[in-house]
């Protein structure tokens, strides 16, 4: 068995204590304690970290604005699209979803793989377009998080120039943007990681070693399946995949790449799961909304659903990279990876096209009914 799968088990088997997890568990305090170490200690060390070791390559500067296209495209997409589910617009499930679907989560499910059949070189590849994703999901996510909540409770903002302080002091107070500010301002002065005195780069470690695992084992602590909320998780995500082969492909075929590495890069490096980071600001939002209980009248998000979407969304990714990994040269041909990408989407049409059947199967009884009257 290969390491990336080895690797891949390992994450889902922490997923998998986790949901045993549950009746030891089961109280409201656990979960916010377990939240609460996320949100507060794990997250911002391994941001830390991160932002001190980017190494930023001149020449390969497209990949992160790649990135960041694929994040919008999704975005724009996703809102037009999810309607077609049955979803209504501006609704807290609306709001979820165009949170999570466009985002990437590259560390946990596409990482293992490059390195295991592409080697370092894709691997650094990859990790460069990821600091493009981390634009979007670090920070424009959070932005249409806090926008969203402005505009679902207006009773908690009196005017634009609220609005903004409001804005501007959430970000402060979020040890999360706290944490990139105080690294920016280090990688201006020129720290890194390794200039920094010994005993706090390992204490930064040592946390940023606690995300992965805590945060697999709180999804399957707080993931809560129903069936018909998991047909239409693995629905959606079958359309996201789908559409993000079609992008893939389309890519492929108008810009010209050096090897196969590059063009299977290209394919897989979208197909990462939902990331951890918007349901971290949809937490954030989540708080404010019961500091501020009186003021609010609709919560802004699902959270619920944004924990099956992400205990759903690992082993979906998963399976996807792994296939297009086990096919050999097959996702090389652009061709190929188009009709993947209308297989995919095909399939995820199925749950709409038996709606709008059974939607006219009504009207049409209705209007028989009608008629006989």
């Amino acid at each position: 068995m290969s390491i990336a799968i080895q690797k891949t088990l390992s994450l889902l088997l922490l997923i998998g204590i986790g949901f045993f997890l549950k009746s030891k568990l089961n109280k409201e305090e656990h979960k916010k304690g377990l939240k609460i170490i996320i949100l507060n200690i794990a997250l911002p060390a391994i941001i830390f970290v991160a932002l001190l070791k980017i190494e930023i390559q001149p020449d390969l500067l497209f990949l992160p604005v790649l990135a960041l296209i694929f994040n919008l495209v999704m975005l724009g997409v996703s809102k037009y699209v999810l309607p077609l589910y049955g979803i209504d617009n501006d609704s807290p499930t609306m709001r979820t979803l165009m949170m999570l679907l466009p985002s990437l989560a590259p560390g946990l499910s596409c990482f293992p793989f490059l390195v295991e059949y592409l080697g370092d070189e894709a691997l650094a590849m990859g990790a460069l377009a990821d600091i493009g994703n981390k634009v979007f999901v670090l920070i424009l996510t959070y932005l249409l998080a806090m926008s969203w909540y402005y505009k679902a409770n207006k009773s908690v903002s009196h005017s634009g120039n609220q609005k903004i302080k409001g804005l501007l002091l959430s970000m402060l107070n979020e040890p999360i943007n706290m944490v990139m500010i105080v690294a920016i301002i280090l990688l201006g002065f020129g720290f890194t990681l390794e200039s920094l005195p010994l005993f706090l780069s390992e204490a930064i470690i040592q946390m940023k070693n606690l995300m992965t695992p805590l945060i697999l084992i709180f999804i399957g602590v707080a993931a809560v399946l129903k069936w018909d909320q998991l047909k239409m998780i693995v629905a959606l995500l079958s359309f996201r995949a789908g559409i993000t082969f079609i992008i893939s492909g389309l890519l492929v075929m108008l810009v010209p790449m050096p090897n196969e590495a590059a063009i299977l890069l290209a394919v897989v490096f979208p197909q990462s799961a939902c990331s951890f980071w918007p349901y971290a600001h949809m937490s954030a939002v989540s708080g404010m909304e019961k500091l501020d209980n009186k003021a609010v009248h609709e919560e802004t998000f699902d959270m619920g659903l944004g924990l099956n979407i992400l205990a759903v969304s690992l082993p979906f990714s998963t399976l996807v990279i792994l296939g297009v990994f086990s096919s050999g040269s097959y996702f090389v041909n652009p061709y190929h990876i188009l009709l993947g990408g209308a297989t995919l989407m095909g399939l995820a049409a199925i749950p709409v096209v038996v709606q709008l059947v059974k939607k006219s199967n009504v009207g049409s009884y209705k209007l028989s009914e009608e008629e006989s009257e």
